[in-house]
């Protein structure tokens, strides 16, 4: 029983660590559509993995964009890529734009 757990558990280590994306480490940008404007993200990768994102330009309503920046941000961090990450509800478009932008610069970073 043991064993078959422990087994169980090595496959699932495996499974997660294939989905962890890897990134060549450095500064990358890229665009996506928001409502308004386009909006223009730097993504920083370092060890492989997201160290930051920052919104360099948009020209969205400041206060529409405020909070996907403060919500979204970390949270593309934390999970390294935009999967699961969910668009701010009011922001929806200028979530997407984001998320399209991160999506836009990680592909340069493969």
């Amino acid at each position: 029983m043991m064993k078959k757990f422990i087994v169980l558990s090595a496959a699932a280590l495996v499974a997660a660590g294939a989905q962890a994306a890897s990134y060549k480490d450095g500064s990358y940008t890229g665009e996506g559509q928001g409502r308004e404007s386009k909006i223009e993200v730097k993504v920083d990768v370092a060890g492989g993995k997201i160290a930051g994102v920052t919104v360099t330009k948009h020209g969205e309503t400041d206060m529409i964009i405020a909070a996907p920046i403060e919500m979204m941000l970390p949270e593309i961090v934390a999970k390294n890529g935009v999967e699961g990450v969910e668009s701010v509800s009011g922001a929806t478009e200028s979530s997407r734009g984001i998320k399209e932008a991160v999506v836009n610069a990680l592909s340069k970073a493969q």
